[in-house]
């Protein structure tokens, strides 16, 4: 658990669902959960915007189609954008850009703060998982078949595409530590993978069931949202800098799923009452 008696402390944000369909889970420090938000279909990726607005990549299919919802800290929820093929991973960059990932279509979509749209990159192996780093890079995972393998993307801000590394399974989530280490869950083989910023590679943690969602808190303890393809209740660990790893949460409704992750950003706290 995280060591903090703070009511400032950051709340864990998760995307998922149970029996009554898709919701977002928010949890305090000491693991507490309630419902942010519900009647949702199948929410995936999470990101924060510098104001502390909640922004969730909602998949659907039919008339609707896919959307991006905003919702204000108090739950108001709108649509921020439609049309979306199969959005998942999401990331804001530091000018409040908001980077899309669309499965499907293989492309990632970068929305201005009023909304405007364009195609930051196309032709990419079912992107996923979303990540800048301090320098502004934006890497990206992308789903290959057996044959052509997973790799990561790195794009410069200027849109210029590279390899960041190739040959891993399945990668899906992304988070950078304060560090620039950027960590990756490999959801076939249910291990985590560090990269240090040099590329050196090394396996975090094994024996996962099926990694999905990372974030990192701003002690530096990496969250995972670890998916269960049985149907089975889903369960959220954390690490801590080292590694040794302890249970946050376990799903405690009948086929609860945890996905993807996303720390409210924390609060400043408040000036001190006059004497």
């Amino acid at each position: 658990m995280l060591i903090c008696t703070s009511a400032l402390a950051e709340n864990l944000f998760v995307s998922g669902g149970d029996a009554d369909g898709g919701k977002i889970s928010k949890f305090t420090w000491d693991a507490l959960q309630s419902t942010f938000a519900s009647g949702l279909r199948q929410p995936q990726g999470l990101a924060f915007d510098s104001a502390g607005n909640l922004f969730v990549a909602d998949y659907g299919s039919g008339v609707m189609g896919s959307v991006i919802y905003k919702f204000k800290s108090n739950g108001a929820r709108s649509i921020f954008a439609s049309g979306l093929d199969s959005p998942v991973g999401l990331a804001f960059d530091s000018a409040g850009n908001l980077f899309v990932s669309d499965y499907d279509s293989g492309s990632i979509v970068e929305f201005k703060p009023n909304g405007t749209r364009a195609t930051f990159a196309s032709g990419l192996r079912h992107p996923q998982g979303l990540a800048f780093d301090s320098a502004g890079n934006l890497f990206a995972t992308g789903y290959g078949s057996s044959v052509i393998g997973s790799i990561i993307y790195k794009f410069k801000p200027s849109g210029v595409r590279s390899t960041f590394v190739s040959g891993l399974d399945s990668p899906v989530g992304l988070a950078f530590d304060s560090a620039g280490n950027l960590f990756v869950s490999d959801y076939g083989i249910g291990s985590i993978l560090e990269f240090k910023p040099n590329g050196a590679r090394r396996t975090f943690a094994l024996g996962l069931e099926g990694p999905m969602g990372l974030a990192i808190d701003s002690a530096g303890n990496l969250f995972v949202s670890d998916y269960r393809s049985d149907g089975s209740d889903s369960n959220i660990y954390e690490f801590t800098p080292r590694g040794v790893r302890s249970t946050f949460v376990k799903g405690s409704v009948l086929n609860e799923t945890f996905l993807f992750l996303a720390f409210e950003p924390a609060r400043p706290a408040p000036p001190p009452l006059p004497r």
